[in-house]
């Protein structure tokens, strides 16, 4: 499957974005899904997941009650609203298609991978 990140740019802090995973080439449906995140200087981390429905949800501490991971399988979509958003947000976002069974914050349960998508957060 190929995904496509999108969505990111620069806004200020206590501000809202929303990223957008578009998947092609295979169904999407069969896959869970997954956000990370790369700072400068800093190991890509774990966002957010979720499964191939939508029903389960994960996040990682620092996210959640600010963010909220979604998806829409008739449009091949995975999203990431992201609200208040705050400087240490500041990262590349990658959004990854795998099986969460494996466990959902490893990147080793994550096949395919977006190309990633800037978020910058001002102060």
């Amino acid at each position: 499957v190929q995904l496509q990140a999108s969505g990111g740019g620069l806004v200020q802090a206590g501000g809202s974005l929303r990223l957008s995973c578009a998947a092609s080439g295979r169904t999407f449906s069969a896959y869970d899904m997954g956000w990370f995140r790369q700072a400068p200087g800093k190991e890509r981390e774990f966002v957010a997941a979720a499964n191939w429905s939508g029903n389960g949800r994960y996040y990682t501490d620092s996210v959640k009650d600010r963010f909220t991971i979604s998806r829409d399988n008739a449009k091949n979509t995975l999203y990431l609203q992201m609200n208040n958003l705050r400087p240490e947000d500041t990262a590349v976002y990658y959004c990854a298609a795998g099986s969460i069974r494996l466990g959902y914050q490893s990147e080793a349960s994550y096949i395919y991978w977006g190309q990633g998508t800037l978020v910058t957060v001002s102060s």
